[in-house]
């Protein structure tokens, strides 16, 4: 394969991530994949803003690994927060304001972690990538 100067070759790389967050978008809220994006940005940072400072310098510091996930209904993000709060884990819900497409207030996703990735697959080990 030709290298192309200036560009580093892409290849799979070796860290192994011990840290992650985890974005899970409802999946019942008609939402254009932009609108879907927009959230689960908005859920990366409100998580990311409520997480221990040595958690947010570790995740950081390895590559910033984040998971999105889907959740069949707004019931699921909130038990999934409750479950993260009883862990100790960092977590927002998002509710939207109602500007473009959904209705305002609509809760549309949930941020957790920064945190070990252990400890966020045992909470969210059951839903599916988005």
């Amino acid at each position: 394969m030709q290298k192309t100067p200036g560009i580093k070759n892409i290849a799979k790389p070796d860290v192994d991530f011990r840290y992650k967050q985890c974005l899970i978008i409802r999946n019942d809220v008609k939402m254009s994949c932009g609108k879907r994006c927009a959230q689960a940005a908005h859920a990366s940072v409100g998580a990311y803003n409520g997480a221990d400072k040595a958690l947010q310098k570790a995740w950081l510091s390895e590559g910033q690994k984040k998971v999105v996930l889907k959740a069949n209904d707004e019931r699921t993000l909130y038990e999934l927060k409750v479950i993260a709060e009883r862990s100790g884990i960092s977590s927002t819900l998002i509710q939207d304001a109602g500007m473009t497409e959904i209705p305002p207030g609509t809760i549309t996703a949930l941020g957790l972690g920064p945190a070990k990735s252990e400890d966020l697959d045992k909470i969210t080990g059951n839903l599916t990538l988005l």
